[in-house]
């Protein structure tokens, strides 16, 4: 009997399999939090470097010319959604930086997502953002390739072609040293990693 919605039953398949591969690049014990830091704290955190974000975000946004195309560059792990501290699919939103890209993306800043997931899990991730709020004008992860380049070297090459393609990147946010290194961007904002604790 052929269904009248065929629709359903393959994004009930699709969902499932997200979650799969979802959960195959969480960390492994990714059920509890990997750090030792609780998760008030963590939030709190952010909050305090979001705080110092969105002053200087709508600063920019405030002086930009006309025509001009601005960008914020957001890793994904600890930084757009909560990777370490509980699973679920979809994986929540950081508060504190959901909030910041949100007004962000009212006033027509472009959102760019670097991650170093792979590739084989860009539509889980592109969903999970977008469900949770994010637009996303562009999601980089990697491909067979760059799986054995330094991540550092490939986070700035993905910078270096979001502003190929005319974009002011105002804002870098990650919470590892290899999110924000290597330069284009005009300001970095890291969250915390407790020494590498987070992801």
């Amino acid at each position: 009997m052929t269904s009248r919605r065929p629709w359903a039953r393959r994004t009930a398949v699709i969902t499932v399999s997200a979650s799969a591969l979802v959960a195959l690049a969480a960390p492994a014990n990714a059920a509890t939090s990997t750090a030792s830091v609780d998760y008030a704290t963590w939030q709190k955190d952010c909050q305090g470097v979001m705080d110092q974000a969105l002053p200087y975000i709508k600063e920019r946004i405030a002086a930009a010319g006309a025509g001009e195309k601005q960008a914020i560059v957001f890793d994904i792990d600890n930084t757009t959604l909560e990777t370490d501290f509980g699973f679920s699919w979809p994986q929540p939103a950081n508060k504190p930086v959901l909030n910041v890209a949100q007004y962000a993306q009212q006033h027509g800043v472009s959102l760019f997502f670097v991650t170093a997931r792979p590739g084989i899990i860009y539509l889980p991730t592109e969903y999970n953002l977008e469900h949770d709020g994010y637009q996303v004008s562009g999601l980089y992860v990697r491909g067979l390739i760059d799986l054995f380049k330094d991540v550092a070297a490939y986070k700035t090459a993905q910078r270096v072609d979001i502003e190929n393609k005319g974009y002011d990147i105002i804002a870098n946010i990650g919470n590892s040293a290899t999110d924000l290194s290597g330069g284009h961007a005009d300001k970095t904002f890291k969250l915390p990693d407790y020494d590498g604790q987070l992801s």
